[in-house]
């Protein structure tokens, strides 16, 4: 199938759903101008004193929480980004009711920015911040680079309401997630390579035959999909937005 007839057939099958579920990655927020973790300018290829799979784990928090947060700081937080086509098009969506669910493994808030209101965040998220001795709440505004480790008024360190290696996924929204996908007549997968389990794993439990594939790159899961377009999410979006 030609890409016009792709598009022509994405666009009916917008227009027929009205479950309408969006699995989405870090290629949703790359137009965003947030750097994609694995890509060739991304986050992973640079050079570091340690590498970033090790900065972003649990122990390694724990362990040197100053350098978790140079780089943290440096690398992980965008205050200037905007949502871009694909984040306003969902929202949209939502609006008119034809959309029920956005799950993300993003963590820059960017979806509720344009407007959504179910947002699952596997991830988590860098706008939440929990103090790790009485669990108080900070907002990313509370919290400031320039005093090396945040620290609560109780004295507890503050960490960031982010998923870290070694540290297991949300059952509660994995388990939302599960029921979302199960659920909808369609599913739209959208900027990423589907390569992070268990987030990955989550499109199995989708039963309908409007499974939606839109990555610049080739996934390993292209030949289960009822349609693939190697296109950019937000170019794809666009005339929704």
């Amino acid at each position: 199938m030609e890409q016009k007839e792709q598009l022509k057939q994405f666009k009916q099958w917008i227009e027929e759903s009205n479950n309408i579920v969006f699995f989405g990655g870090a290629g949703v927020s790359t137009e965003s101008n947030i750097p994609d973790f694995r890509s060739v300018d991304g986050l992973y290829n640079q050079e570091y004193d340690y590498p970033p799979e090790t900065i972003l784990s649990h122990t390694f928090f724990m362990q040197n929480p100053e350098e978790f947060y140079r780089f943290y700081w440096n690398k992980m937080i965008f205050e200037e980004a905007e949502p871009n086509n694909a984040h306003l098009a969902l929202a949209n969506w939502e609006r008119q009711g034809k959309l029920k669910a956005v799950i993300t493994q993003n963590i820059d808030g960017l979806h509720q920015k344009a407007g959504s209101k179910e947002v699952l965040e596997l991830h988590g998220s860098v706008l939440r911040n929990n103090c790790m001795h009485c669990h108080k709440f900070y907002s990313l505004s509370d919290i400031s680079p320039k005093n090396g480790i945040p620290k609560c008024e109780c004295g507890g360190t503050i960490k960031p309401d982010v998923v870290l290696y070694e540290e297991g996924l949300d059952t509660y929204t994995l388990e939302k997630s599960v029921s979302y996908i199960s659920n909808a007549d369609m599913l739209i997968i959208g900027g990423t390579s589907l390569a992070v389990y268990p987030a990955a794993g989550l499109i199995d439990y989708y039963r309908g035959n409007k499974l939606v594939l839109i990555n610049k790159d080739k996934t390993s899961r292209d030949t289960k999909a009822n349609l693939v377009l190697h296109l950019p999410i937000g170019e794809v979006l666009s005339p929704w937005a």
